[in-house]
Protein backbone atom coordinates (compact mmCIF):
# COMPACT_ATOMS: atom_id res chain seq x y z
CA UNK A 1 0.00 0.00 0.00
CA UNK A 2 1.25 3.48 -0.86
CA UNK A 3 1.32 6.14 1.83
CA UNK A 4 -0.49 9.37 0.93
CA UNK A 5 1.59 12.52 1.29
CA UNK A 6 0.25 16.08 1.45
CA UNK A 7 2.34 18.53 -0.57
CA UNK A 8 2.13 22.30 -0.21
CA UNK A 9 2.42 24.33 -3.42
CA UNK A 10 5.97 25.44 -4.09
CA UNK A 11 7.77 26.77 -7.13
CA UNK A 12 10.75 24.39 -7.15
CA UNK A 13 10.34 20.62 -6.82
CA UNK A 14 12.55 17.58 -7.38
CA UNK A 15 12.30 15.56 -10.59
CA UNK A 16 10.61 12.74 -8.68
CA UNK A 17 7.92 15.02 -7.25
CA UNK A 18 7.42 16.82 -10.57
CA UNK A 19 6.87 13.46 -12.26
CA UNK A 20 4.24 12.58 -9.66
CA UNK A 21 2.32 15.84 -10.01
CA UNK A 22 2.69 16.43 -13.76
CA UNK A 23 2.20 13.00 -15.28
CA UNK A 24 5.57 13.14 -17.09
CA UNK A 25 7.88 10.23 -16.40
CA UNK A 26 11.24 10.92 -14.80
CA UNK A 27 12.84 9.68 -18.03
CA UNK A 28 10.82 12.16 -20.13
CA UNK A 29 11.78 15.01 -17.82
CA UNK A 30 15.47 14.13 -18.03
CA UNK A 31 15.25 13.88 -21.84
CA UNK A 32 13.75 17.38 -22.04
CA UNK A 33 16.68 18.60 -19.99
CA UNK A 34 19.31 16.68 -22.00
CA UNK A 35 17.91 17.77 -25.37
CA UNK A 36 17.68 21.42 -24.35
CA UNK A 37 13.90 21.57 -24.51
CA UNK A 38 13.99 22.68 -20.88
CA UNK A 39 16.87 25.06 -20.19
CA UNK A 40 19.06 25.09 -17.10
CA UNK A 41 18.48 28.32 -15.20
CA UNK A 42 15.02 28.70 -16.69
CA UNK A 43 13.06 25.44 -16.44
CA UNK A 44 15.36 23.70 -13.97
CA UNK A 45 18.19 24.45 -11.56
CA UNK A 46 20.79 22.55 -9.62
CA UNK A 47 21.40 23.30 -5.93
CA UNK A 48 23.48 21.21 -3.51
CA UNK A 49 23.72 18.50 -6.16
CA UNK A 50 19.94 18.20 -6.48
CA UNK A 51 18.01 19.11 -9.63
CA UNK A 52 14.90 21.21 -9.06
CA UNK A 53 12.19 21.79 -11.65
CA UNK A 54 10.71 25.29 -11.82
CA UNK A 55 6.97 24.61 -11.91
CA UNK A 56 6.14 28.18 -12.90
CA UNK A 57 8.36 28.03 -16.00
CA UNK A 58 7.29 24.52 -17.00
CA UNK A 59 3.64 25.63 -16.80
CA UNK A 60 4.50 28.46 -19.21
CA UNK A 61 6.24 25.93 -21.46
CA UNK A 62 3.09 23.77 -21.52
CA UNK A 63 0.96 26.79 -22.44
CA UNK A 64 3.22 27.79 -25.34
CA UNK A 65 3.93 24.24 -26.55
CA UNK A 66 0.22 23.46 -26.70
CA UNK A 67 -0.75 26.45 -28.77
Amino acid sequence: MTEAVMVAPTRFVTIRLYAAISGHTEKAIRRKMERGVWLEGKHWRRADGVIYIDTKETERWVETAAG
